[in-house]
């Protein structure tokens, strides 16, 4: 026979034998899976149900950490809460210097929303703030109009008794492209009306200013410097949404 041919039987013949060893191996430490279609079977059932669970749970998990909803706070902090399905707090970010030392000093995350809010507006930095007759806006943006305003009409009721504390609300397109040059939802809407006042504005322009400050700044762009702060509460702009813009929250 060709040595070739030889070498290839050869090679087939030592893999079978490696085969057969390995099955024999196998055997031996399984009990030649005597039990396979018996009590190993009926073990896999406890194995898939806890896969099940585990499955389901990781669905659970990515649904209560996933915000729905965001309400922007904006003083001179601007920061946003992110709130899950289940009304909780499930993130918070400081979208300026102020805003990330506020959002670094309360401890909201995994709180209700109302009762973050109240943390929060009665945090020592910002009733200081308040205090100097400043102003806060607070915007509920989110999909969901429903929701959104059930959100909106809480948060309303949560800041009635707070002095200068408006709320309105938005859609998420906005909040995105608020991100998109690093301002909070409420500075980002103070950004488009002075950018229409003044071309040359930036949004690093406003980061650090309170909504006080812009409010004043819009109206004497606008000629307006002696009026008041709107009736819809925001400072010179107006808002859309789930309750077709601003509503006056608090007190003048």
């Amino acid at each position: 026979m060709n040595d070739k041919w030889k070498e290839a039987f050869g090679e087939i013949h030592a893999e079978e034998e490696l085969k057969e060893s390995t099955r024999r191996f196998l055997a031996q430490k399984t009990g030649n899976y005597r039990k396979y279609h018996g009590w190993d079977y009926k073990r896999l059932v406890p194995v898939v149900a806890s896969m099940v669970i585990f499955l389901a749970g990781l669905g659970g998990y990515r649904v209560y950490f996933k915000p729905v909803s965001v309400i922007s706070i904006d003083v001179n902090p601007s920061l946003e809460l992110g709130v899950n399905r289940f009304d909780r707090v499930v993130s918070v970010e400081g979208f300026n210097e102020d805003g990330r030392k506020l959002a670094d000093s309360v401890n909201v995350k995994y709180a209700e929303y109302t009762d973050a809010l109240e943390q929060i507006l009665s945090n020592e930095s910002v009733r200081e703030i308040l205090g100097q007759d400043e102003v806060v806006t607070i915007d509920v943006v989110g999909e969901d109009e429903r929701e959104c305003g059930r959100i909106l009409s809480n948060i309303e009721h949560c800041t009635s008794g707070h002095r200068n504390t408006y709320c309105g609300s938005s859609n998420l397109e906005e909040v995105e492209a608020a991100h998109e040059i690093g301002l909070s939802y409420g500075k980002y809407r103070a950004y488009l009306e002075l950018r229409e006042l003044d071309p040359d504005v930036v949004p690093e322009d406003i980061q650090g200013m309170t909504m006080r400050e812009i409010r004043d700044l819009i109206q004497r762009l606008s000629g307006n410097a002696s009026e008041e702060i709107p009736e819809d509460g925001s400072p010179g702009m107006h808002g859309g949404g789930c309750r077709g813009g601003h509503h006056g929250g608090g007190h003048h």
